[in-house]
């Protein structure tokens, strides 16, 4: 098996905050996260596809037609939003990666495994900071 990877890039406000919890627990917990104003980040999202290469094109996916369907489907959705307030499949959840790269997952696996002839999708890793990165592999 070949692991194909594909990043693409957005940038999205978000805001970590529990309403059952008093403001000095959110801000204990989640700290400059919980700041009532929001605060963004410059996210890097990373598609991995495990498969093998098609006979035709030596090809495990055609990363062009790969990359139009995260674009489409992902990233047209979340670049430049509040992911707690603009995003309707992250409606009633905290807007933490985990939840995120989880959500995107929903959303991919069955349409990446649509276009992957002989594989589909692998993993996804997210990253909030260059530093701090969700991975998930579905369930």
């Amino acid at each position: 098996m070949v692991h194909v990877c594909r990043k693409e890039h957005f940038n999205a406000a978000h805001k970590l905050w529990n309403p059952k919890w008093s403001e000095e627990k959110n801000k204990s917990v989640f700290g400059p996260c919980a700041n009532e104003n929001w605060h963004g980040h410059n996210f890097e999202l990373i598609v991995t596809i495990k498969g093998r290469p098609d006979e035709d094109t030596g090809f495990v996916v055609d990363l062009k037609q790969l990359s139009t369907l995260i674009r489409r489907e992902v990233i047209d959705k979340v670049d430049h939003k509040n992911l707690n307030m603009d995003v309707p499949f992250m409606s009633g959840k905290m807007a933490s990666c985990e939840n995120l790269v989880m959500e995107f997952w929903k959303i991919l696996q069955p349409l990446v495994d649509d276009l992957v002839k002989d594989g589909g999708l692998y993993k996804l890793t997210l990253y909030e900071t260059p530093r701090n990165f969700v991975e998930y592999y579905g369930e």
